[in-house]
């Protein structure tokens, strides 16, 4: 992110404005440079976001979550003031990454919320890092599986293409096949990205004005160049692998809460994962849609606070 140090968008200065004592900081670790905001004491808490967000979209649960756990918010590899290398966008990999920050920072076991892309990431860890892993939340997206493969590139009768909340209808997910188109994506989008944005925020949350200005500032800001767009494609075009790599896996065995909101995934969650863990539990978070975080803070914060104990 090209910000100056007092630029109300610059991470640090983001991070200072939230309330508790919270830090901006950077890890070299996995051969990239992941950039985290941490904050609070107690159990490890790692907070994982997704796409087109930055770890800005936790600004809403951090301050109460320090209350009670050390609290780590991580921009992926290819997210906000993280590195966005050539490849590595496959989630085994960024789990890796993270496992990486993990044993950087001390720890040696924690748990991990994550939502959108930051889910995938989250189960993958628990996956491949059993030992190291308490428990995890997935928020409204679970990990890719074979059943992805099927998606159709002409929406269903009963698909949303303008991906309009609506109780009982199925969002038309265009963006997964327009992100795996190579270059074209940055040039249309390179300083842009806010209309982007817009589009996603006003049609895929129940209240579009539960993401305010200021975040989707933050957002376009973090999305505006060719190499941001590169990146954030870059974790849909490893879905196939991720699918193959699912498939070894087998049913995960560390606890696992999933948040669906009941205008996005919900159903499509509780019907999904108990297949996928043997621990489940999965909740349904009212008047929301897939920006669970932003759109229902306190809902998080409760859900949170009572699955970490």
């Amino acid at each position: 992110m090209n910000t100056s140090p007092t630029d109300p968008l610059h991470d640090p200065e983001l991070a200072r404005s939230l309330e508790g004592a919270f830090s901006s900081r950077h890890a070299e670790v996995n051969g990239v440079r992941l950039h985290y905001v941490e904050g609070g004491s107690g159990e490890p808490l790692l907070l994982l976001g997704g796409w087109p967000q930055t770890w800005w979209q936790w600004s809403k649960v951090m301050p109460e979550l320090a209350r009670r756990h050390r609290v780590i918010a991580v921009d992926l590899r290819g997210m906000g003031g993280s590195d966005k290398p050539a490849d590595g966008y496959d989630k085994k990999t960024m789990a890796a990454d993270i496992h990486a920050l993990v044993r950087h920072l001390g720890l040696t076991t924690v748990s991990i919320a994550g939502h959108d892309i930051g889910a995938m990431v989250a189960y993958a860890f628990a996956a491949n890092y059993p030992e190291a892993t308490t428990k995890i939340a997935l928020l409204d997206v679970p990990h890719p599986d074979k059943t992805w493969s099927t998606f159709g590139l002409l929406p269903e009768s009963d698909q949303h293409v303008d991906s309009v909340i609506e109780a009982g209808a199925r969002s038309y997910l265009w963006w997964f096949a327009f992100n795996q188109v190579r270059n074209l994506p940055e040039q249309l989008l390179e300083g842009r990205s806010r209309l982007l944005v817009d589009w996603l925020f006003n049609r895929q949350a129940k209240d579009p004005d539960s993401v305010d200005e200021r975040s989707r500032q933050v957002y376009a800001h973090a999305y505006s160049t060719a190499d941001a767009v590169r990146a954030g494609n870059g974790w849909y075009q490893t879905f196939t692998r991720d699918i193959d790599d699912e498939q070894t896996y087998g049913r995960v065995t560390t606890p696992i809460l999933a948040l669906g909101g009941d205008k996005s995934n919900y159903a499509f969650l509780r019907e999904l994962m108990p297949s996928k863990g043997t621990d489940v539990q999965v909740i349904e978070v009212v008047d929301c849609g897939h920006y669970i975080p932003e759109e229902q803070p306190q809902a998080v914060i409760d859900a949170l606070t009572a699955f970490l104990g």
